[in-house]
C-alpha cells in the first residue's frame, strides 16, 4: 500500500489526474429489473432492491467492472468503488444494513483488480482505487422535523460507527484512497473523518500520506447560488472545517455543473494547503431530472479552471459519462496541474 501511495503522491505532482465520472448514470444505461439486483441468498428479501446500486457488487459484479474498465479505457487515473450508499445507515431504507462491510469489500476488490488490469498493460500510467464514502442519508446538523428544530435523525456517534465499518471494508477490499465526497453537512463528513482516524489507529495506519499514510480526500457539494453547503458554511468555512486533517485533497463536486461551480473552486484554489479536485455535474438538470450537456460542452467550460491553475484532480459526476472524462482527459493533459507553495507543503508536513 506505501508503495501505491508513493506512486500516486508522485503522480499527482506530475500532472493532473483524472476522477472517473458517474456510476448510476451508467448504470441506468443497462435498463436493469428488480432480479439484477438479487443475490442468491436475497432472493425472498422482503422489501424491494430495485435501485440499490451499491448492491450491484455482489449481484452484478459483471456489469460494475464493465463500467469501471469503460472510465479507465478512457483515460481515469482514479476509479471510485460502488459504495456511495454503502454504510450500514443507507442500506437501512433495504434492511441490508448486515451488508455494508461485504458491499465494501466486495466493491473495493472488483475496481482493485481493474484497476491491476489496466496498470499492467501500461505501467508508466498507473491506475488507482478510490474507495467512496458518500454522505449518507441522514445529516446531523439539520432537523428533518420542521415543528422540532431540536431534533435530529442521527447522532455523531452512530455516523463515525457507521463510517468505520466501511472504512474497513474499503481498505480490506483493496482501496488506495479514501474520498469522503458530496458532503452537504460537515458534521457528517467530521465523523467520517473520526473514523477515518479510529480505523488507521486500530491499524497503525500513518494519518500522514507523507508518511506512508492511505491518502484522503474530501469533496464538498455546494447546494444552490449561495454558495453553501447545505448545513449553511460557505466554502472558505468548510476548507477550515475539515484542515485539521493532513489531506491529499479538497474540492466540490455535484450539485452544479462546471460553470456554476467555478467561483467556489476559485476559493479552494487559492486558499487550500492541500491539492485541489472537482468534479462537477454535466451542467444543471432539465425538468425531467436529466442532463444534457455534452462532452465538448462540459470540456469548454471546465478549460477555464485549468487556464488559471486550479486543479490538480478533475472528474465528474452526475450525468457524466465516458465520453465526458475522455474529453476532460485529453484537455487536462495540455496543462500543468495547480502547484502548492513551499509554505503549504511544509505546513502539511508539520
Amino acid at each position: 500500500m506505501q508503495n501505491r501511495t508513493e506512486t500516486l503522491l508522485q503522480a499527482i505532482q506530475d500532472r493532473i489526474l483524472i476522477l472517473d465520472g458517474a456510476m448510476g448514470t451508467m448504470i441506468q444505461r443497462y435498463q436493469l429489473t428488480e432480479e439484477d439486483f438479487r443475490t442468491e441468498s436475497l432472493k425472498n428479501h422482503p422489501k424491494s432492491l430495485k435501485g440499490n446500486n451499491d448492491l450491484l457488487s455482489l449481484s452484478r459484479p459483471d456489469i460494475i467492472k464493465a463500467i469501471h474498465a469503460e472510465y479507465l479505457g478512457v483515460g481515469a487515473d482514479i476509479i471510485e468503488t460502488n459504495t456511495f450508499s454503502g454504510t450500514s445507515i443507507a442500506q437501512a431504507d433495504y434492511e441490508l444494513s448486515h451488508l455494508a462491510y461485504e458491499i465494501n469489500f466486495q466493491s473495493a476488490k472488483l475496481a482493485r483488480e481493474v484497476a491491476e488490469e489496466f496498470t499492467s498493460q501500461n505501467p508508466q500510467k498507473p491506475r488507482f482505487v478510490a474507495g467512496a464514502m458518500g454522505p449518507t442519508n441522514r445529516t446531523a446538523s439539520i432537523s428533518p422535523d420542521v415543528n422540532d428544530p431540536g431534533y435530529r435523525a442521527i447522532n455523531f456517534d452512530q455516523l463515525a460507527e457507521a463510517y468505520a465499518e466501511q472504512v474497513r471494508g474499503l481498505l480490506d477490499g483493496g482501496s488506495d484512497i479514501l474520498l469522503v465526497e458530496t458532503i452537504f453537512d460537515t458534521l457528517n463528513a467530521k465523523a467520517a473523518l473520526y473514523a477515518i482516524q479510529e480505523v488507521f489507529e486500530e491499524r497503525n495506519i500513518p494519518l500522514d500520506p507523507l508518511e506512508g499514510g492511505i491518502p484522503i480526500m474530501i469533496s464538498g457539494t455546494i447546494t444552490d447560488a449561495s454558495g453553501r453547503t447545505l448545513s449553511g458554511q460557505t466554502t472558505e468555512a468548510f476548507l477550515i472545517s475539515v484542515s485539521h486533517v493532513p489531506l491529499l485533497s479538497v474540492g466540490l463536486n455535484c450539485a452544479l455543473g462546471a460553470k456554476e461551480l467555478r467561483p467556489y473552486l476559485k476559493v479552494l484554489a487559492n486558499k487550500a494547503p492541500f491539492f485541489v479536485s472537482a468534479y462537477p455535474n454535466a451542467g444543471l438538470p432539465n425538468e425531467f431530472g436529466a442532463y444534457d450537456q455534452n462532452a465538448q460542452e462540459m470540456a469548454a467550460q471546465v478549460k477555464e479552471f485549468l487556464q488559471e491553475g486550479m486543479l490538480n484532480i478533475l472528474g465528474g459526476c452526475c450525468g457524466t459519462t465516458p465520453d465526458h472524462i475522455r474529453e476532460l482527459a485529453k484537455l487536462a493533459d495540455g496543462f500543468e496541474p495547480r502547484k502548492i507553495g513551499k509554505k503549504e507543503l511544509a505546513e502539511n508536513e508539520d
